[in-house]
């Protein structure tokens, strides 16, 4: 027993130092947490898979500031590289994205196993809860990047009744402008009129060529954007009367891998240990950062 033992505790050893090594190794980089006991206890609780390989596998869209993609395509940093490396951290593996066209690919590659989690942010609904566990950590509201060199008259949300707005293909946002359309009907305007697209740089190229008028997509992604290029945008926001409301955002992995529930627990690690509410502050993501993560959402309302 005592050798089998030593030989569990060699490569776990291994993989919290790989673990710690991940990021620029410094004690203020917020994506770097401290591969300490807590790791391990938090190691031995994953299903043998994740042992075996020592990695968790992401799918991620093209959505800044949580995934910005370098020029060779492959490259990302963001909100999803930190957060994803301090859960790796916490529980003794190395994390790895790769870029998806948009969510579909994402669900799809989950369901297919080439993939064992996204970090979104996607919308908590009980439909996704029937394969996914959701693991609830920010909130955001829709808005609506406006090119400077666009639409006048758009003011409010209000003013896109009639107009075309670019979207992610199956992403909240096109939720959203579902329950825009039909406020607008409701008030006996012409109904807001959806473009899809893969990711949020095309809905954003889109705008700014004047295929369309404007550009939906997360508050933070539109005030990233215009950081980006100050001067070249403005935005408007959905209104809780246009079917807007607070919607809680998750990452989703397959209910089959038996992550969900030592994914929510490694999540409550790096909230408490201080590394959530760095990396969200890092981003300018506090306003919509919540107070503890939580599992499943939905099923619960």
């Amino acid at each position: 027993m005592l050798k089998s033992r030593r030989t569990l505790l060699v490569p776990l050893a291994a993989v919290l130092v790989a673990a710690a090594g991940c990021g620029s190794g410094t004690s203020d980089d917020p994506g770097q947490a401290p591969a300490d006991r807590a790791s391990a206890v938090h190691h031995d609780k994953l299903p043998q898979q994740f042992k075996d390989s020592g990695v968790i596998r992401f799918a991620g869209d093209s959505h800044p500031p949580y995934r910005i993609v370098g020029g060779d395509g492959k490259t990302v940093t963001g909100v999803d590289q930190d957060l994803q490396r301090a859960l790796g951290a916490v529980l003794g593996v190395r994390t790895e994205i790769t870029i998806v066209p948009g969510l579909p690919a994402a669900l799809s590659g989950m369901l297919s196993g080439r993939y064992d989690g996204f970090n979104g942010p996607v919308k908590d609904t009980a439909e996704r809860e029937e394969k996914f566990d959701a693991i609830v950590w920010m909130v955001t509201r829709t808005a609506y990047l406006i090119p400077e060199s666009g639409p006048r008259d758009v003011k409010a949300s209000s003013d896109l009744c009639g107009k075309r707005v670019a979207a992610v293909d199956g992403s909240i946002v096109q939720d959203q402008l579902t329950r825009l359309a039909r406020w607008c009907a409701d008030k006996g305007k012409p109904a807001v009129q959806f473009v899809g697209f893969a990711d949020t740089n095309g809905t954003i190229l889109a705008a700014k060529s004047g295929r369309v008028d404007a550009a939906g997509m997360t508050e933070s992604a539109a005030l990233d954007a215009m950081a980006a290029e100050k001067g070249k945008f403005t935005y408007v926001t959905q209104t809780d009367e246009q079917g807007a409301g607070v919607d809680q955002l998750a990452m989703l992995v397959p209910k089959s891998s038996g992550l969900g529930p030592v994914m929510l627990e490694a999540f409550k690690e790096i909230f408490a240990n201080g590394q959530y509410a760095k990396i969200m502050k890092q981003y300018g993501l506090e306003n919509v950062a919540v107070d503890q993560p939580k599992l499943n959402t939905a099923a619960q309302r």
